[in-house]
């Protein structure tokens, strides 16, 4: 018979419904019964394209012996850590404070009240490596609870003591233009100048770090920066963390070459990189910057775009039961596939070996440097297309088409800025089409909820979905020159502000009247997504340039006073707030003005927004007097009578440009001239 779990919106959760632990959901009801029987709770978290979850479910949770252990000494909850991203938090945090090394699935004991006591990860269901068996976990915990085992009172009350920890470094903390080129030197330091990315192995994307390495060739002019940050996208964009015959990139290279993914495909990774890959393009018009990012967005629609035009959140790393099955090949196969003749010459330019490159078989890669000429180019994308046609018979891997809100809103900014850059409008069309389902169906009362699946709405949202989506309708705005997203941004700042404000500065990942915790989970730093204050700090400087209002500016200032004191002793995990804090030091703003249908504005819009520069802000303004009377452009906007670009930088606007192939020189010099400036640091 199926468990609680069949009732779950979550696909992670229904690949439990039928094991036979009795789980419940994270749920008032659960905590009550752990209560009424005395019993502890364990707790499992996963997610659906966590490969070591599929392993500790196979062996442990489908198992009917393991599972009557777990049924008679504690009550089972399980979590997916994507639709309860705040129950996450707080328990990773409190397994990293016992000095275990995070990871999924996630294994916790907590108290009926929801106070962790003693955890870990996976654990094997038998003894080996130097892990105790899952079962005999299970019964020392319970043991140790039921007899009253003091040290579950110290453990439990030096982690609550720890998790609600509030003291702040004392003093004032300067960070400015000076101290985020220093950081970004140090990050420099630790690249990999052979491979890219970061030194050794596993290697992910790190896409704040690129974007910190990015901002200080923008604002030092520096080459090895910007180089750096190439080298890392060169890398993955060649390696086998690519899927070169499907496109989108995985989560991470288990080696230091970027040539063993772990194959399970995010959609939140491939919005950051996309970004990158939009601003690099634009910066070299590298053909190998264009390509996968357009491959990207053709694997984004075919395979995580839903019916209801939102993206999902996840392909699984494995299918059939191993991992990356579904997109390694072997010589063979090739050879089935194309022939003879072109599977040698594909086999050539992507590494397809007789023996395999990885455990007896292929991934595709293009980490060998080889000649290609453009007719190598065409050939080797139409074999691409037969192995593509040939894949999409075998057994795919799991989707987790559940929407998220905070995932969706990164791909939507990134879709949004990387339309113009290179010349696809369609994207924007994309784009608004997912924003519109979010904020239509994924609301209630004007306020955003968190995850949405066959109907069913996980309500209240976090501070990290308002974030994300306002970033969205912000990069919509900009895209479109439409501006009701202007407006629906500045709404959906309202209920941020008035659920999630946290007395520091800050704000909690919770809202107010969400379902209580232990505590209310406010992280500043970097996770595999870009942490959302950080966002929240970009989207306020952007507010405060589109609409004039200052309130957003100082609002931008408090929040960076709250909260770079806590990021002080740990600069490189909160580099998403150095580059928010970039943004804040070298505001940047195009003003582009003529009539809605004038070819010239037109022209001048597209130009301006190809310019390579992170966080730039423009705005289309079709009559001058819809700019704040502040504005320093507004009277040069006047006294222009034909279209005009205007590149504001502070309360300083240069003389209209008209031309939109001098545009990114004028930008250039005007650029220059801000950064003779003084360094106003926070």
């Amino acid at each position: 018979m199926p468990n609680r779990l069949q009732d779950a919106a979550s696909p992670y959760l229904l690949q439990h419904k039928d094991n036979p632990v009795d789980w419940w959901q994270w749920q008032p009801e659960a905590f009550e019964e752990a209560r009424r029987s005395g019993r502890p709770i364990l707790l499992s978290i996963g997610y659906a394209a966590c490969h070591w979850c599929h392993v500790m479910a196979h062996e442990s949770f489908e198992d009917e012996a393991t599972a009557a252990v777990m049924n008679e000494l504690f009550v089972n909850i399980k979590v997916d850590r994507e639709e309860r991203p705040e129950v996450d938090q707080i328990y990773m945090s409190a397994l990293q404070q016992l000095g275990v090394q995070g990871g999924w699935p996630m294994t916790m004991f907590l108290d009926p009240e929801g106070a962790p006591f003693w955890g870990g990860t996976y654990f094997p269901s038998e003894a080996r490596y130097g892990q105790p068996a899952f079962t005999d976990v299970l019964k020392t915990m319970s043991a140790a609870y039921r007899s009253g085992d003091p040290r579950i009172a110290s453990n439990r009350e030096a982690l609550l003591g720890r998790l609600r920890e509030t003291a702040r470094p004392q003093g004032a903390v300067t960070i400015g233009i000076n101290e985020l080129d220093d950081v970004a030197g140090r990050v420099l330091g630790i690249m990999d100048p052979e491979h890219g990315g970061l030194q050794g192995s596993p290697k992910f994307p790190n896409t704040p770090f690129l974007e910190l390495l990015w901002r200080a060739h923008e604002r030092t002019g520096r080459q090895r920066f910007r180089d750096a940050a190439l080298h890392a996208l060169d890398g993955m964009s060649d390696g086998g963390i690519y899927d070169h015959i499907g496109g989108g990139y995985s989560r991470y290279s288990v080696d230091e070459r970027w040539l063993v993914p772990h194959f399970e495909k995010m959609l939140y990774d491939n919005a950051q990189i996309l970004e990158l890959l939009g601003l690099a393009y634009s910066e070299t018009l590298a053909g190998l910057f264009r390509a996968r990012a357009e491959e990207t967005v053709g694997w984004l629609q075919r395979e995580m775009l839903t019916e209801s035009g939102a993206f999902a959140a996840s392909l699984d790393a494995d299918s059939e039961g191993h991992e990356g099955r579904y997109y390694v090949w072997t010589l063979k196969q090739v050879l089935d596939a194309l022939g003879a003749e072109d599977a040698e010459f594909f086999a050539r330019h992507y590494d397809i070996v007789p023996f395999g490159n990885w455990e007896g078989v292929s991934i595709p890669n293009r980490l060998k440097e080889k000649e290609r000429s453009p007719h190598d180019e065409i050939r080797l994308a139409m074999l691409r297309d037969k192995l593509l046609a040939l894949r999409a018979t075998r057994v795919p891997p799991g989707r987790d088409d559940k929407i998220l809100a905070d995932w969706n809103g990164l791909m939507i900014a990134a879709l949004a800025g990387a339309a113009p850059r290179f010349g696809r409008p369609e994207w924007i069309d994309l784009a608004a089409t997912a924003f519109h389902f979010i904020a239509e169906s994924m609301t209630r009362g004007g306020r955003l909820g968190h995850s949405w699946r066959a109907g069913k709405l996980v309500f209240p949202g976090l501070s990290s979905d308002y974030a994300a989506m306002i970033g969205a309708a912000l990069a919509l705005h900009q895209a479109t020159g439409e501006d009701r997203y202007l407006s629906q941004a500045t709404a959906w700042q309202i209920a941020l502000e008035t659920h999630h404000r946290a007395p520091d500065g800050g704000y909690y990942l919770t809202a107010d009247d969400a379902e209580g915790l232990i505590l209310r989970p406010e992280a500043t730093a970097d996770d595999a997504v870009t942490n959302p204050h950080a966002l929240i700090a970009k989207n306020l400087v952007q507010l405060a340039t589109l609409t004039g209002d200052d309130a957003y500016r100082a609002r931008a200032d408090e929040l960076f006073d709250g909260l770079l004191p806590r990021a002080a002793p740990q600069l490189y995990s909160h580099a998403g707030l150095l580059n928010a804090l970039d943004t804040r030091l070298r505001t940047t703003e195009i003003v582009i003005v003529g009539p809605a249908e004038d070819e010239a504005a037109a022209a001048l819009y597209d130009a301006a927004r190809r310019l390579p520069r992170a966080g730039l802000i423009i705005q289309r303004v079709r009559d001058p007097d819809a700019l704040a009377e502040q504005h320093p452009a507004r009277l040069k906007t006047q006294a222009s009578h034909s279209a005009a670009a205007f590149l504001c930088v502070g309360s300083v606007c240069s003389l209209p440009v008209t031309d939109p192939n001098q545009l990114a020189a004028q930008f250039v010099e005007t650029e220059r001239g801000a950064d003779a400036g003084p360094d106003e640091g926070r």
